[in-house]
């Protein structure tokens, strides 16, 4: 088969950045989406929909192992971290943020940016593909409709790339009933892409200045793959959920057809865990909830001081070669207090930090992290001092990848990332029980690490990072 149609002609860009304006949480969701590195696509509406307890919030991982669509590009594997908030608007799943304008059991409509895990980075380029431009992810900008019924639920997904990757759009369309028991569901699901040709042509098609005698031009036009799929949870412990799913995808021959592409199904297996935080102790925006600030200033740590040589103070040199600092604000609301009678309280952060780049590395930049966090008190003298000791997991998001990521990821020829996980260890006593003043007890001083980590390479949703940054910084925190 003659495989050379004319391709029309179009530019390339990368996907979109930020540029120093102060972001706020939307825009950094948004360019953390933009910036993700790619893998093969398939809708996760029915899985998200799985995990999407009213009221609550999690913590996990799942983990894809996929047969790339690129010929002869074998298997591959990805962590993706989860980090799950579901309010009575906002949401926050495995692959997007988005706003909930109905939602009353049986319709649901929402606006949503998702990242498209499509395609290959420019550190993970198929042999097929060599000398090709990457093919990067987009940001899309979505709306979903579902609609419950006593036969299963049906759902469509119109999206858009608003990132300028492809400049792509795609419509799906699905059908998902799900079967339940005490611990477990399972919930089988069938969709249908109507993929346009800028969407194909930019992750299967060759450009002619990409095209070589045995790579010839092609463009893949419009096509519609199909997607049959079986998902399920099963609860163990007391909040744990284990996370499971197979699917396989058709593609549009208009795909198969491509010279980088191979013959055949593409299959992809999940596997992974949820922690579930379960259900707050009120919403959010009620009265009485209390606000939660957290005022903070750090310096970069030496290189080589790494989170656990910090935590076990066998090492807190600061970075006097190439210094840098930060100063934030977080603000926080209780989640869950006592969990399970426990001295165990859970909380919910998002914050802005500002980083004084003052070695001329990288310019000064801003970073937006969002966190749930948990606090242990059960110490025998919290009686006399409340003494807290915390550790924060969610993610991380800056507008410049901050100068110690740089350095020591450019000694070690290694890519960086502006979105990382993020971690925030942390002790602190109440000052109203140090200085007895009743009037502060709610007020804690403390130390603790802002630490940014790629989870050693093993996300391409991190950009593959093997490292990260760790800042030193005290802090005051008090309850408003």
């Amino acid at each position: 088969m003659d495989k050379t149609p004319a391709r029309r002609s179009r530019t390339r860009t990368s996907p979109g950045r930020f540029g120093t304006a102060v972001p706020s949480l939307v825009l950094a969701i948004a360019g953390a989406l933009f910036a993700a590195p790619a893998a093969a696509q398939v809708d996760t509406d029915a899985i998200a929909d799985l995990i999407d307890e009213p009221g609550s919030a999690g913590l996990g991982f799942l983990y894809r192992f996929e047969e790339s669509p690129y010929l002869d590009a074998g298997q591959r594997s990805d962590l993706l971290p989860l980090y799950l908030y579901e309010g009575e608007r906002f949401y926050l799943n495995a692959d997007r943020a988005g706003f909930k304008f109905v939602d009353d059991g049986t319709h649901r409509f929402d606006a949503f940016l998702g990242r498209r895990l499509e395609g290959f980075p420019e550190d993970d380029v198929p042999d097929v593909a060599e000398g090709m431009a990457p093919r990067n992810a987009g940001a899309d900008l979505g709306l979903r409709y579902r609609h419950a019924l006593p036969w299963g639920t049906l759902r469509a997904t119109a999206l858009a790339d608003v990132s300028g990757a492809s400049n792509g759009s795609e419509l799906r369309l699905g059908y998902s009933y799900t079967w339940s028991g005490e611990r477990w569901s399972l919930r089988p699901d069938v969709s249908i892409a109507f993929r346009d040709a800028d969407l194909n042509d930019y992750y299967y098609g060759v450009d002619r200045w990409e095209a070589r005698p045995d790579r010839p031009a092609y463009a893949p036009g419009s096509g519609t793959d199909y997607t049959v799929g079986l998902y399920g949870t099963y609860g163990f412990l007391q909040n744990w959920r284990l996370i499971g799913g197979v699917a396989v995808t058709a593609h549009d021959s208009a795909v198969t057809d491509s010279p980088i592409v191979r013959d055949g199904l593409q299959p992809v297996v999940f596997a992974g865990a949820v922690y579930d935080f379960g259900t707050a102790i009120s919403r959010w925006d009620d009265d009485g909830v209390p606000l939660l600030v957290k005022v903070f200033y750090g310096r970069a740590s030496a290189d080589g001081c790494h989170m656990v040589k910090i935590m076990t103070l066998s090492c807190t040199s600061l970075d006097h070669d190439f210094p840098s600092s930060v100063t934030g604000v977080h603000l926080g609301k209780p989640f869950i207090e006592r969990v399970n009678g426990w001295p165990l309280d859970f909380h919910g952060y998002v914050g802005l930090l500002y980083r004084n780049e003052m070695n001329r590395v990288q310019p000064d930049s801003w970073q937006v992290d969002a966190y749930m966090k948990g606090f242990f008190y059960g110490f025998p003298w919290s009686h006399r001092v409340n003494t807290r000791i915390g550790m924060g997991a969610g993610i991380s998001y800056a507008n410049h990848v901050p100068s110690p990521e740089v350095l020591s990821q450019a000694r070690r020829e290694r890519p960086t990332s502006k979105l990382l996980n993020y971690l925030d260890p942390t002790i602190d006593v109440s000052l109203g029980d140090l200085f007895g003043s009743p009037g502060l007890k709610q007020t804690y001083f403390g130390l603790g690490i802002s630490h940014r980590s790629g989870i050693f390479a093993s996300s391409r949703l991190l950009g593959s990072v093997d490292g990260g940054s760790n800042y030193i910084y005290a802090y005051v925190e008090a309850t408003l």
